[in-house]
């Protein structure tokens, strides 16, 4: 069969990075192995319509990703498929995992898979094979005909019938044995049109900037995280498995960079350590690498930093939220202040970057908690600060307790766009003025001290990326009075 694979546009209101989506790489790997002929349209980086495009390939089947603040853009693309071609609509992603029976009541969305993705979308497209065999004319209305029965017993579903009932099937069992799958088909990707993994800090080359992920899963469960709503086991590939994927990467693609992305990489300490080790082993070490997504501070010990730094470890995050012990507390991070001082320690001893992500207007915050984790940025002082404005997305505990305590200041999936330098809630004392002040007072009194401004400017990347940094500098540090032009430029984009 034909297969469509869609990222949809995703404007952010920053230069920021733009890089294959590793979700579609394995949806794409994995339709390819079951002998379909595979297209990705990244609508970040394509030149054509969505419309055109599908016109002219005619796929039997389309998916389309989506997270919270690309929902709405996904409806749009199903709408504009609909104009033109009749295929069936499927729709994955965090979002749509979340609240389902939004998007599956959509008119132009036929099937919603919720969770992880690739056994259920190989389901759905095996099903369709078979109903094709009998078809002269396909129809996505006689297709989806409750009658048929085809999706009564496909778990991890939910689905509207041509009677427009919507069908909630029940979940699919998380896949346990990740070295299953096949690795992502970057070969899909337009790979010269995108960024590296972390633009603002390095100058590398888009092209040979890879992602890979060793791991699945995170059993933590931190009140603020959209990650809290995928799969609470853990699960990992085995240690030969992932060095055949990086050896792939090193030597077929030419990678210059890989970034892991796993939520919590060191879950398991001594598969870490092996991991580092067979990398040296067989060195690939050479070829820098860094945790995008940062791992647990309480698991960073010393020596097994140290260990990865030789193993081609560049630059790691950890996530810090807060700097106030009873906000720290109360988010579930499990994890204590003077554990995340430790962590950084080591990282810097053994020579490690490192980056801290922050929140700040979290449930129950003040001014002084907010300087508390202002003041706690800069005792660590990480090479990059990452602070955000807390944005209760859904599925979340923070979004449970902002709807029944607090007053949520936006009404739009859109709004929930990154770095919009928008609050996004109000609770009691916690104002939108006093979180967005904050925020900007965060990253002037970090940013514009002379440890940071000399560390900065010693780099060549620095210099390399200049006209980026500074558009960064005014967009972070000055106010911004007008928060609605994102969203009406996506809303009237004609390259539909």
């Amino acid at each position: 069969m034909r297969v469509l694979l869609i990222n949809p546009k995703f404007r952010l209101p920053i230069d920021t990075r733009t890089t294959a989506h590793l979700g579609l790489a394995y949806l794409g790997a994995v339709s390819e192995r079951r002998g379909d002929e595979v297209v990705v349209f990244d609508a970040d980086v394509e030149e054509q319509s969505v419309s055109d495009f599908v016109q002219e390939y005619r796929p039997h089947i389309v998916g389309i990703t989506a997270n919270t603040p690309q929902v709405k853009q996904a409806w749009r693309t199903a709408a504009a498929i609909k104009q033109v071609h009749d295929a069936p609509i499927v729709l994955g992603g965090p979002h749509v995992s979340v609240l389902p029976e939004e998007s599956c009541a959509k008119p132009h969305v036929d099937i919603i898979v919720r969770g992880e993705g690739e056994e259920a979308w190989i389901d759905v497209c095996d099903r369709l094979e078979r109903f094709l065999l009998d078809q002269t004319h396909f129809s996505t209305t006689d297709f989806m005909d409750s009658k048929h029965e085809i999706f009564d017993d496909c778990l991890g579903l939910t689905y509207k019938s041509n009677d427009g009932v919507i069908h909630h099937n029940p979940d699919r069992v998380p896949i346990a044995d990740l070295d299953t799958l096949p690795w992502p088909a970057y070969h899909l990707f337009k790979m010269e049109r995108y960024t590296n993994l972390q633009p603002a800090t390095d100058r590398i080359d888009g092209a040979r900037s890879f992602s890979i992920m060793t791991s699945r899963g995170c059993p933590y469960r931190c009140t603020f995280c959209s990650q809290s709503i995928m799969p609470i086991k853990w699960r990992s590939r085995s240690v030969e498995n992932v060095i055949a994927e990086w050896q792939h990467l090193v030597h077929d693609l030419d990678a210059q960079e890989i970034g892991v992305l796993d939520d919590s990489a060191n879950i398991r300490v001594k598969r870490l350590e092996e991991l580092g080790h067979a990398l040296i082993e067989n060195e690939l070490h050479h070829v820098p690498w860094i945790f995008v997504n940062g791992i647990r501070a309480n698991l960073a010990s010393k020596e097994l930093l140290g260990l990865l730094k030789q193993a081609g470890l560049k630059r790691l995050a950890f996530g810090v939220e807060t700097g106030d012990p009873e906000i720290l507390k109360s988010i579930d991070k499990k994890v204590d202040h003077n554990t995340i001082r430790q962590a950084f320690r080591n990282a810097k001893e053994v020579g490690l970057e490192t980056i801290a992500f922050m929140i700040l207007g979290l449930p129950g915050e003040t001014r002084k908690t907010m300087q508390r984790t202002i003041d706690f940025a800069i005792e660590l002082d990480p090479l990059i600060a990452n602070f955000s404005m807390m944005t209760p997305y859904p599925g979340t505990k923070v979004y449970e307790i902002v709807k029944r305590q607090g007053r949520l200041l936006i009404n739009d999936w859109e709004d929930y766009v990154f770095f919009e330098q928008q609050a996004r809630y109000e609770m009691g004392e916690m104002t939108a003025e006093l979180v967005e002040e904050m925020y900007r007072k965060a990253y002037r009194q970090f940013y514009l001290r002379p440890s940071p401004i000399l560390r900065r400017l010693k780099t060549d990347d620095f210099w390399l990326n200049l006209p980026r940094n500074i558009r960064i500098a005014a967009r972070t540090f000055l106010p911004k009075k007008e928060k609605t032009g994102l969203r009406q430029a996506i809303e009237s984009d004609t390259r539909m």
